[in-house]
């Protein structure tokens, strides 16, 4: 079985900035794309950043410029860097990884439990 741990939630005052972290562990084999997804207050979940198998980065318009996706593929973990924090961000934040356990298998998609970040002042 395959485990996102993540991790750096906190709440924070607008402006500031927090780092969520995201490690996978179990049976994997590889993994293409890595994501944050967030879920608001009535709101439904949406993408907001994802690393993908050929590198390349994708953000919602919403963070463009404020968060930066990372990876560190020898550690099977995602970042999530957040500056310029505002309280639109508040939300709930899922770490969400593309997984396949051997070679020849499909990737699966694993989901973290999530963390709250709350921007408040």
């Amino acid at each position: 079985q395959v485990q996102l741990v993540e991790s750096g939630g906190a709440s924070v005052q607008p402006g500031g900035s927090l780092i969520l972290s995201c490690a996978a562990s179990g049976s994997i084999f590889s993994i293409n794309a890595m994501g944050w997804y967030r879920q608001s207050l009535g709101k439904k979940r949406e993408l907001v950043a994802v690393f993908d198998s050929g590198g390349s980065t994708n953000y919602a318009d919403s963070v463009k410029g404020r968060f930066t996706i990372s990876r560190d593929n020898a550690k099977n973990t995602v970042y999530l860097q957040m500056n310029s924090l505002k309280p639109e961000d508040t939300a709930v934040y899922y770490c969400n990884a593309n997984i396949r356990h051997y070679v020849g298998d499909i990737y699966h998609p694993y989901w973290g439990q999530g963390t709250q970040v709350t921007v408040s002042s």
